[in-house]
Order: C-alpha cells, then structure tokens, then sequence
C-alpha cells in the first residue's frame, strides 16, 4: 500500500504556495496541511498537525524567521518522529548546504536546477516516501479544522490575487460591477459554473439583468480611462475588434485562468 504523505509547505512566495495547493488536489496520497512563511508558525503547526514531510525553503524573505531556525528548533518538539526534511533554495554555496544536512535536512533540491517546479518537487516526496521505513503514519486528514484553515487560506490567497489584477487594468472599486466580477471569478476558480452571472445575482439578491450591466459597465469604464499599454500588457486575450471591450464571459474565464495559472 502506498504510504501517503500530510505535508507542511514552509515557503514565503505566496505564488508558490497556490501552486502546491493545487498541485496536491491531483493527488490521492498528498494531504497539504497548509503553509507558512514563518518559522515558528511552522514549528506550530508541525507540533500540532504532525506533518510526516515538510517542505522548507531556506530564506523567509517575505516572512519570518529562516529555514535554518525551523531547522534548529524542531528538535525542541520532542516528537516521535521527525518529518522527513526536503529543503528548497537558491543558496548553492556547498558549505551552507553542508550545515544544513547537519542540522537535520534529509535531502536539498536547488530551485535554479533546470527541471526545478513545485510537481517536480512534490513527485520527488512521493517517490522518496514511499520508501522511507520508519515514516511517521500519517495523520487522519478529514479533520475539519485543517480543512477549513487551508480553504480560508487558499480563498484569502485567490481574491488577493483577483483584487491586484482588477486593480491593474483599473477595474474601479466605486463601480458595483467590480465586486460582482470579483466574485464571479472566484467562483470560476473554485468551480465551474454553467450560468455564473445567475449565481452572483443569487449572492447579491439582484436580478441577473442588474448585474450583468453592473459587470460590463466596469470593464467598459476601464477600457475607457486605462492606456492602453496596461491593457495590452494585462489582458493579452482575443478581444472582437467591433466591439473593443471583453465580454463579460470572455473577461471573468480569463482572469480565472490567469490568477490559477499564473504561479511560479
């Protein structure tokens, strides 16, 4: 039977972390329990939720505390077991390399190698922990709490990322369509809606009519004031020359794929 991993993704780049998130939904034996981008953050959450992999990206540049210091404190946990330690890194110099497997890492992945990607890495796990012995079992994974952590975390993380964009092609927040389109695309990024502008108006209480006009105003208001190189630069989608504004559809589809294909 294949042993099956709860991962910690201990990572600052908020991009990166969206891909891990949808990157372990492909797969049965992957459970992320969340992500951190700060140490000790992490070292909670590994005491508490028990991670039998973690995931470490060494600088913390937009967090707190560094790899190194959730490699140097774990041991003050006094687990069972010790997760099994892939550490992540733009660091190549051999003897910071040296002293982290020292301190506890079980293996180093450099990110500037050319086949480095978030599935590289999480397919690499899967194959290491297959085989690793004396694995801690992994934690049940239907605890509602995590549940509910990692999905409050993801949709924080997705309508951050739908509200710069908006903000970029100049979406206006005074326009009521603003907020219809953001969460129409969220609703896309989450799952696929056939009849999406009816479910918004549901959220809304407001006629389906009413909404669609609120949606198109905006985008037509940015088309108006924004130059047009943000635009072009932004929004590289076929637009009809006729008509010279996206679609409603047309627009809210783009920008879900974009923000959930955008990662690096």
């Amino acid at each position: 039977m294949q042993k099956k991993i709860n991962l910690l993704v201990v990572e600052d780049d908020e991009a990166t972390c969206m891909a891990y998130t949808e990157i372990c939904k492909n797969y049965d034996d992957v459970f992320l329990i969340g992500t951190s981008a700060h140490s000790n953050e992490a070292l909670s959450l590994t005491e508490e939720f028990k991670p039998n992999a973690v995931v470490l990206d060494l600088e913390l540049q937009k967090g707190t505390g560094s790899g190194l210091d959730y490699l140097l404190k774990i041991d003050d946990l006094m687990l069972e077991t010790k997760p099994y330690i892939l550490v992540v890194t733009n660091n190549v110099s051999p003897v910071t390399q040296a002293a982290v497997r020292n301190f506890g890492a079980d293996y180093i992945i450099v990110k500037s190698q050319s086949d480095y990607s978030v599935d590289m890495v999480v397919n690499m796990l899967r194959s290491i922990i297959s085989k690793v012995p004396d694995l801690i079992p992994h934690a049940p994974t239907e605890c509602n709490v995590i549940k509910k952590r990692i999905e409050d975390d993801y949709k924080q993380r997705l309508t951050k990322n739908i509200t710069k964009e908006l903000d970029i092609i100049g979406i206006n927040p005074r326009f009521k369509g603003r907020n219809y389109l953001r969460d129409a695309i969220e609703m896309i990024c989450h799952k696929e809606q056939t009849y999406i502008c009816n479910e918004v108006a549901k959220k809304y209480q407001k006629t389906s009519a009413s909404v669609e006009r609120a949606m198109q105003n905006a985008i037509d208001h940015a088309w108006k004031t924004t130059d047009i190189a943000t635009l072009e630069e932004h929004y590289n989608a076929y637009i009809n020359p006729r008509k010279g504004v996206p679609t409603i559809t047309e627009f809210i589809y783009y920008y879900a794929d974009k923000v959930k294909n955008n990662i690096d």
